[in-house]
């Protein structure tokens, strides 16, 4: 019996949709699942008792440079083995290795103690950078919101460790070379039109225990968030910054990453920002972002070489 025309019409534009359907999701699967290898668990430090830890990943072909992840949002990280490949894959495509450091959660840690055990994290990849096939002097870092703003203070007030040191990790630097973020916090003095703030001259308001039990004193605060604002501590010799924003975030609005800009250009700094649309804080192609990442740290981390195939 043969089906009428409008029918067979129908029956074949359907099996058409499918197959596009199923030949994009295919290509997708694969390109979010690159050939590498990893190493969850690695203990690089302890806090308040707790292990700190940090995830490898290794490109099936390495280019030998690292890229630190912050694993943060809010302050507060994730358990070893949290960081799924995909969210790294145009890295690993590109040959990056990725090092998802985590850090005790606030409050039960001080935003003051992740910046030093992130700073932890940085120095052992860089003491054990023969161990994992990198270039020490050539380290990039990534991250979000929380974990943007930790990379900033690492690109801002990174650096050597005390000499005096009797770990030769925490002599170690703890500087990187390139950056790549989502929307950060700079100034926490300064939040803005952000919805965080009170405009009472106090911390963010639903972040205050984060900070530790002295920052409802108001001078004691001012001392607290000028040292763990990036705005404050840019140097002439700012690594590289890419920032991609969100227009209608409320939590960190597009002033935050701008100021950071205008002041590092005042010093001869190169922060380039993109602006996603429409974006709040959060957006569900920011994994497709990630490829401007490659991209940038091709760019400023392998200078000369030919460009990794993404």
């Amino acid at each position: 019996m043969k089906l009428p025309r409008l029918l067979r019409i129908a029956l074949w534009s359907l099996l058409g949709i499918v197959t596009t359907i199923l030949l994009t999701g295919g290509a997708l699967w694969l390109y979010f699942t690159p050939g590498h290898s990893r190493e969850d668990g690695v203990e690089y430090g302890s806090r308040h008792g707790k292990p700190l830890t940090l995830d490898i990943l290794r490109p099936t072909k390495p280019n030998g440079i690292g890229v630190t992840f912050m694993v943060s949002g809010g302050w507060k990280s994730a358990p070893p083995g949290s960081t799924p490949a995909w969210m790294c894959a145009p890295l690993l495509r590109s040959g990056y290795t990725i090092f998802a450091i985590s850090h005790v959660s606030q409050p039960e840690a001080t935003v003051q103690e992740i910046f030093e055990d992130v700073q932890r994290g940085v120095r052992f990849v860089r003491h054990h950078a023969s161990r994992y096939g990198i270039d020490p002097n050539r380290l990039g870092v990534i991250g979000g919101s929380a974990g943007g703003h930790l990379s900033l203070m690492l690109a801002t007030r990174g650096g050597p460790g005390p000499a005096e040191a009797t770990d030769p990790i925490d002599r170690s630097s703890s500087a990187v070379q390139c950056v790549a973020i989502f929307y950060p916090v700079t100034d926490l003095l300064d939040l803005g039109t952000s919805t965080e703030n009170l405009h009472d001259g106090g911390p963010p308001k639903t972040f205050v225990k984060a900070f530790g039990p002295t920052v409802t004193n108001l001078v004691a605060w001012t001392n607290i968030g000028r040292a763990l604002s990036p705005l404050y501590h840019v140097p002439p010799t700012l690594a590289p910054v890419l920032i991609y924003q969100g227009t209608a975030d409320t939590l960190t609005p597009p002033e935050q990453s701008e100021r950071f800009q205008k002041r590092a250009q005042e010093l001869g700094g190169t922060v380039d920002i993109v602006y996603h649309p429409g974006g709040k804080h959060g957006w569900l192609t920011m994994p497709w972002d990630i490829r401007s990442f490659a991209r940038w740290f091709d760019r400023h981390l392998r200078p000369g070489e030919p460009a990794a195939v993404k």
